[in-house]
């Protein structure tokens, strides 16, 4: 799927996420990379061979200013 030099990460690289955004589409939560890869707003993944990835947030401690 990727035309551009240098070609961006397959979706199957653990890079995959450097990937360029071909299509954005926030209003909706979602965003299409170049490699065929769709990422939600919720970390979750759709992948080119229709795998899903389950959202993979991390939580940390919520820090407030003073």
């Amino acid at each position: 799927m990727c035309s551009h030099q240098p070609p961006c990460p397959a979706a199957d690289h653990p890079l995959h996420h450097a990937a360029v955004i071909v299509s954005a589409h926030p209003e909706q939560g979602w965003s299409l990379l170049c490699n065929g890869t769709v990422v939600f707003d919720d970390t979750g993944e759709l992948l080119p061979d229709g795998r899903v990835v389950s959202p993979h947030r991390t939580v940390g401690p919520l820090v407030v200013a003073a």
